[in-house]
């Protein structure tokens, strides 16, 4: 009797035998480039990337020549000349011609768009116009532009755009601006980001349901926001951001930078600008602030906290190794902090056992209420590399937190691979480390 031997049972291809808008669906969920890379399964599959709404391509990335660029995004277009598309995301360097833009804008707008992300990227400022149409798009929800020009209109409506992001544009004046904002009237999400090289006026913002506001140190904004819950901006010299309404964001994320006053030594101005900002910001329950000059906020002559964050429970601070001793003074300023998150400086503290001029992190006799009745989680965001005021950092907290839940830590990749015996010391002293609450997890990653 002779054997016969079983024929391998090919694997069905379920996928194929789907209708075209099931595989249009799943092919959504993939970038453009991995879509037509489906293009090459089987004449099934050739050209159902098409049938995708939505293009999102790099032109250098993505492409050899920039023509290339533009000859596949208008065959893109071509097939949606009847049909609807969902999002157009571009990244394009700096070309010489930009009306490709103004007319691609300008048909999506036209085929009812709801995400629309341009971006050009030059080393220069590179404008390309925006279309008539996107002023009045009726299906926006999303608009991120970056280093276009904006044109004046008369009427700007935009009744389903939430998030609206404008980073480096050209504008004719402050008033298209103000356009933008109220005539989106469920707006959620802004950004405004400008350059120092122009001539900004005071922007008035009025929203009745922004929630988040992100703008930089050359915007100046009058805010009136009542339902606003997050602040984020970045400062220098100059006080930037005024609200006027009687609500107050739960969270502001401030970053002071590193600028110094010219003609100012003793940073008095910039001193007084820092403290005027965080005092009116003092009802925030949740901050996030870099700044590597605290003593611009607590002087050696005055060593008691200035100020009172009274709702605060969750900071985030950036601490540089001239200043970490202040930290009592503003651990002292917050009675409520449940969280603390701190993030150290690269040349942050000095190596165990050398000399240095600089005042020792020492404050472990100072009682602090925040750390005694509040304090439940701490976070050492920056790795720990063996520097002195490291351990005892972790330390105060673990002895002195009577209710911590967790303290969490990070060691440095390098000392782990260079500084394998010194890794093992620091290690083992952590977990010898007493701690005050018993309920304390000590998180070593």
């Amino acid at each position: 009797m002779v054997s016969r031997k079983k024929k391998p049972r090919s694997v069905e291809d379920r996928i194929s035998h789907l209708p075209d808008h099931l595989i249009s669906e799943i092919l959504t969920r993939l970038s453009t480039k991995d879509a037509v890379r489906t293009s090459v399964l089987s004449t099934r599959w050739r050209n159902l990337w098409q049938l995708v709404p939505i293009l999102d391509l790099d032109s250098r990335s993505e492409f050899r020549l920039f023509s290339e660029f533009v000859s596949f995004a208008g065959r893109f277009f071509d097939f949606h000349k009847d049909s609807c598309v969902q999002k157009l995301r571009l990244t394009t360097y700096d070309p010489d011609d930009k009306s490709y833009l103004t007319s691609w804008i300008d048909f999506v707008t036209r085929r009812r768009i709801q995400h629309l992300e341009i971006n050009v990227v030059s080393c220069y400022y590179s404008f390309g116009d925006i279309p008539l149409s996107l002023y009045t798009c009726d299906t926006l929800v999303h608009l991120q532009l970056y280093r276009l020009t904006m044109v004046n209109v008369g009427c700007v409506s935009l009744p389903c755009v939430k998030i609206l992001h404008l980073k480096y544009n050209h504008y004719p004046n402050e008033a298209i601006l103000e356009k933008l904002i109220s005539g989106s009237p469920v707006l959620e999400d802004l950004t405004i980001i400008r350059s120092s090289t122009e001539n900004a006026k005071v922007l008035q913002v009025r929203s009745k349901t922004l929630k988040r506001i992100h703008v930089n140190e050359f915007v100046h904004v009058v805010i009136d926001a009542p339902l606003l819950q997050c602040l984020k901006t970045n400062l220098h010299l100059t006080k930037n951001i005024t609200i006027t309404n009687s609500g107050f964001p739960a969270k502001v994320d401030i970053d002071f930078g590193g600028a110094h006053d010219v003609g100012d030594p003793n940073g008095v101005s910039k001193r007084k600008v820092i403290r005027d900002i965080l005092t009116d910001i003092s009802r925030v329950r949740e901050l996030v602030i870099s700044l590597y000059f605290w003593k611009d906020i607590f002087p050696s002559f005055a060593p008691g906290p200035l100020l009172h964050f009274s709702y605060l429970s969750r900071l985030t601070a950036t601490f540089c190794d001239s200043d970490l001793w202040m930290l009592p003074n503003l651990l002292k300023s917050c009675p409520k902090l449940e969280s603390l998150i701190l993030r150290l400086s690269a040349n942050r503290l000095y190596i165990r056992g050398t000399k240095n001029n600089e005042p020792k992190f020492t404050f472990h006799t100072v009682v602090i209420p925040c750390v005694v009745s509040s304090l439940k989680f701490v976070e050492l965001k920056s790795p720990i590399v063996g520097y002195e005021g490291e351990m005892e950092l972790v330390r105060y907290f673990l002895k002195n937190s009577t209710i911590l839940e967790k303290m969490s830590v990070t060691f440095s990749g390098y000392l782990r691979r260079k500084r394998v015996k010194a890794t093992d010391a620091i290690f083992k002293e952590l977990l010898a480390m007493p701690r005050s609450s018993s309920a304390c997890q000590l998180l070593v990653v």
